[in-house]
């Protein structure tokens, strides 16, 4: 199978105007991982604007090529990483079904690591799910080593809030 042609992007911080976009690669994005779910373009529309006005704690970056947009990231600057720097932390990247193999999560990588090294960061990092092995190989083949020495930790539902009220009286 021949190479796809190299898809040229314009990737730039998610604005108002990118709302419907947005919240249209939300919902792919949930029915993806997680398949249809009640109400998941009134979440993915929520979702996209808290993204937009910086109410995530993330900010949030489109690729368009052309006037479409066919994926997103999502990022954040943490501080108190080596060198006091801060680390780019990768929340998600998600390329839409239309456009993957085409170079495109690729490319956004890269943009992602050119402001990690414009903003002076010691690091960039992401997590991948072990059950997404697709998502895996693509961050190999990108040529960043896997962090064993680290354990990703999570608490939810009731976890979280049994956890959250121990420290009540």
């Amino acid at each position: 199978m021949a190479n796809p042609k190299p898809v040229t992007l314009t990737i730039r911080p998610a604005a108002d105007a990118d709302l419907p976009a947005l919240a249209a690669l939300c919902v792919e994005t949930n029915r993806h991982y997680y398949g249809p779910i009640n109400g998941d373009e009134e979440m993915s529309s929520a979702t996209a604007a808290a993204l937009i006005q910086g109410r995530s704690g993330c900010t949030a970056l489109l690729a368009l090529e052309g006037e479409a947009a066919i994926a997103f990231a999502t990022f954040t600057i943490v501080h108190l990483a080596p060198n006091a720097n801060g680390t780019l932390f990768l929340k998600e990247l998600f390329v839409s079904k239309r456009a993957r193999g085409t170079g495109v999560g690729e490319q956004v990588m890269r943009h992602l690591a050119r402001m990690a090294v414009e903003m002076g960061c010691a690091r960039f990092d992401w997590t991948a799910e072990t059950d997404n092995p697709r998502a895996m190989a693509f961050y190999d083949r990108l040529g960043a080593p896997r962090v064993e020495e680290k354990v990703y930790y999570r608490l939810t539902g009731t976890d979280l809030s049994t956890f959250a009220k121990g420290d009540q009286p």
